[in-house]
């Protein structure tokens, strides 16, 4: 795999880092922008909770996108990197009430509610403050999604949103307040959907939403319908950018927009998961009974999808040129679970050759933790090393 990565510009770097191509992510935003404007009132947001690194943060900035946040410190996040404060959506089902009072205080574009009890709380903290809090309600449609069952978000199970049947009176409560003025309606039913007709039934059951409430003289001004469009993780350099064509016009043929809506987007592993990569550096070539290991310094603590939700990511070998053999690949961490890649087929691995871990951009640096009392690993851009 040598000559896929600049590795002479990794020399004296410690690893594991996350390397980060930025010209790759401006092509991802460039084509996320020509795509949603093919269509009147498509509105694109990006996750911050995939990849809040401050020079990712800034080039998505740059592009013009707005900014979903589900924490007080991810808006924080998003307001260091630019990011206008009326292009910041709030969502999550557990706001404190020091978030709240932030969005308020920065007059964000809108909180995303999840529950009665938090649009009391959001209508008196607006009160207290003398503000008027734009909501929109997450409805929980319902929707199963064909990917794993952890990143699943918008069955009846699910701890997220409101309940369709309590759609009309939560709306009813909010037209009853002072403090909050209701503007939209909020989805999201899942992470890595690869199947447009999962996105295909969210637009029928919003278009049933909408007919219901439109029986009951309530109109809604935005609709905002997630994001969950997933990547090619087994191959990365052959699809290096997501099929935003085909999902922003399942959208644009199937939701029965009324005129004047805007149509909102919070797409994130789409955006950032294929510009980034996890370096790691062979620390021994273990020989089992029946396998050999590679063990690399990168753990799940740098890296949990694996662990966490069984995820695929390609590993390239930077170093070697040698014919193949097959390993599992793992790390240094004191759990079993410290597994990135069982049964993998690698250019001939040796102590001290350089790994990339890839499709590593979203959920990798961000989800890092110290376990094992270890260092968290750092982000490079690919433009800084240049330098």
């Amino acid at each position: 795999m040598k000559g896929i990565f600049p590795i002479q510009q990794f020399e004296g770097i410690r690893t594991p880092f996350y390397y980060y191509d930025a010209d790759l992510l401006r092509k991802t935003l460039q084509t996320i922008n020509d795509e949603a404007n093919k269509h009147q009132g498509f509105c694109v947001h990006y996750a911050v909770k995939a990849n809040a690194h401050p020079r990712v943060l800034r080039i998505i900035r740059e592009a013009g996108l707005g900014a979903d946040c589900v924490s007080g410190g991810e808006i924080e996040a998003a307001l260091r990197a630019g990011f206008p404060a009326d292009k910041i959506v709030y969502a999550g089902v557990g706001k404190s009430d020091w978030e709240i009072n932030l969005g308020l205080e920065k007059e964000i574009f809108c909180f995303n509610v999840e529950s009665i009890p938090e649009l009391e709380v959001i209508n008196s903290l607006a009160g207290a403050s003398g503000k008027t809090a734009r909501v929109a309600f997450r409805i929980n449609p319902d929707v199963g999604a064909h990917t794993h069952a952890n990143i699943t978000t918008g069955l009846a199970e699910n701890k997220f949103g409101i309940a369709m049947r309590d759609m009309e009176d939560v709306i009813a409560e909010a037209v009853k307040m002072k403090h909050v003025k209701f503007v939209g309606l909020h989805f999201h039913i899942g992470s890595q959907i690869l199947d447009m007709g999962d996105f295909e039934a969210l637009c029928n059951r919003i278009n049933d939403l909408q007919n219901q409430l439109e029986r009951h003289q309530i109109t809604v001004e935005h609709i905002n319908v997630g994001g969950g469009l997933g990547i090619d993780y087994q191959h990365p350099n052959r699809v290096p950018i997501a099929d935003f064509h085909a999902y922003f016009n399942t959208y644009a043929k199937k939701l029965r927009l009324r005129p004047g809506q805007t149509l909102h987007f919070e797409l994130g592993r789409a955006v950032v998961a294929q510009m980034g990569s996890l370096i790691t550096r062979v620390l021994y070539i273990k020989k089992g009974a029946t396998k050999q290991f590679a063990i690399v310094d990168a753990g799940m603590t740098d890296l949990i999808r694996p662990a966490l939700y069984q995820a695929y990511h390609k590993i390239e070998n930077m170093s070697s040129d040698e014919e193949k053999e097959t390993y599992d690949v793992v790390g240094p961490i004191c759990e079993s679970s410290d597994v990135f890649c069982k049964q993998i087929d690698l250019n001939c691995c040796h102590r001290g050759d350089l790994l990339a871990i890839r499709s590593a951009g979203a959920y990798g640096e961000i989800m890092a933790s110290g376990y094992n009392c270890r260092q968290l690993p750092k982000g490079y851009m690919n433009e800084d090393l240049y330098e």
